[in-house]
């Protein structure tokens, strides 16, 4: 497959939002992290919840210090980079700048480009719409799939047979599917205990 090329090193990236809150999600959820949220996507999920990250060119360029000025002002040490589609853009000087101000790198992707920057936890969430890249299944930390059809359970396990043996797999219902999907996770997940269930926990928390 031919790797999707990440836009050049810059040292502006645009920016849909940041904010610090409660990681919702995966093998982090409950922990404080403070989020930035790139804009740009090319990966097109319909069931996308910030399809208004998708356009660029939609959002306000933002310097790598002033990203880093912005998470170093609380006190988490977790900052998730996530999208959009953030791998995008070339991160190491975002990465560099963040370690240097003592804080942990996170990424939230697709996998859809190549991996830039250095990361202490990679979220890997691959998608339908638009294959991903070998190297992730070596590289990632959490493999994290998102269950919209029945059919979809047997397409996380065509993943999870490739993933490195320290990854941790989990399973999360679409946010507008929970009811019939969650059922069905559950079982398949006390058949499959090597996976486990991950709920978007801020939604139910009501909180950003």
């Amino acid at each position: 497959m031919i790797a999707s090329t990440p836009k050049p090193l810059i040292e502006k990236i645009p920016i849909m939002e940041s904010f610090y809150t409660i990681q919702g999600e995966g093998g982090h959820s409950g922990k404080a992290a403070y989020f930035i949220r790139t804009g740009g996507c090319d990966v097109g999920c319909h069931w996308c919840d910030v399809k208004e990250s998708w356009e660029a060119k939609d959002h306000p360029l933002k310097s790598v210090n002033e990203l880093v000025q912005m998470a170093k002002s609380h006190p988490a040490e977790i900052i998730v980079v996530t999208g959009g589609e953030p791998l995008m853009y070339h991160l190491e000087s975002l990465t560099n700048a963040l370690h240097l101000a003592k804080k942990r790198t996170h990424i939230e992707t697709s996998g859809v480009y190549p991996i830039t920057g250095d990361w202490n936890w990679i979220c890997f969430s691959p998608k339908k719409f638009k294959p991903p890249l070998e190297e992730f299944y070596i590289k990632s930390h959490e493999l994290k799939v998102v269950i919209y059809h029945k059919a979809d359970l047997d397409w996380a396990v065509t993943h999870s047979s490739k993933m490195n043996p320290q990854a941790q797999w989990y399973l999360q219902p679409e946010w507008s599917r929970q009811e019939e999907m969650l059922p069905l996770i559950i079982e398949f997940v006390k058949e499959n205990p090597r996976w486990a269930i991950s709920l978007q926990t801020h939604k139910y928390m009501n909180i950003p």
